[in-house]
């Protein structure tokens, strides 16, 4: 009897260990949802993980060929409210800042972008305020 409660203790733990917790980042659900969410007329070009690993990291950055004379949208999905203190902010192949959703202080959930140049654009996610520093994000794409 010893042995069989043995056992079964011993695979609840490895079990217990193997599983993700549920509170950790799950950013593919996010990014998934946010797909649907791109404005009418735009299509769907990419959709990002963004996960600050419960706080390890600052920043996540992605980067994209951007097209002249292409409008881009990029949305933002999280837990909680909106944004949940996520920040998506764009910047050109200079590194010079075109776009961000936040402004004056308020968090807005998409930024629409027009482009002017082609080139290899930054999109970069930072966390202010942010609780769970876990969501995600889509890029759409309409001429």
């Amino acid at each position: 009897m010893k042995k069989i409660f043995s056992i079964t203790l011993l695979m609840i733990i490895i079990g217990a260990g193997t599983t993700k917790l549920a509170g950790q980042c799950n950013p593919d659900n996010f990014a998934n949802a946010c797909i649907p969410k791109l404005s009418s007329g735009f299509n769907f070009l990419k959709s990002y993980k963004v996960d600050g690993e419960g706080g390890s990291k600052e920043k996540v950055e992605y980067s994209y060929v951007f097209t002249k004379g292409t409008q881009y949208m990029i949305n933002l999905c999280a837990t909680g409210t909106a944004t949940d203190g996520i920040i998506v902010t764009l910047f050109d192949s200079s590194r010079n800042k075109v776009a961000s959703s936040k402004i004056n202080g308020q968090f807005i959930s998409a930024i629409a972008y027009p482009c002017n140049a082609t080139g290899i654009y930054y999109i970069q996610y930072t966390f202010d305020g942010s609780a769970g520093k876990c969501g995600g994000s889509a890029l759409g794409f309409k001429r």
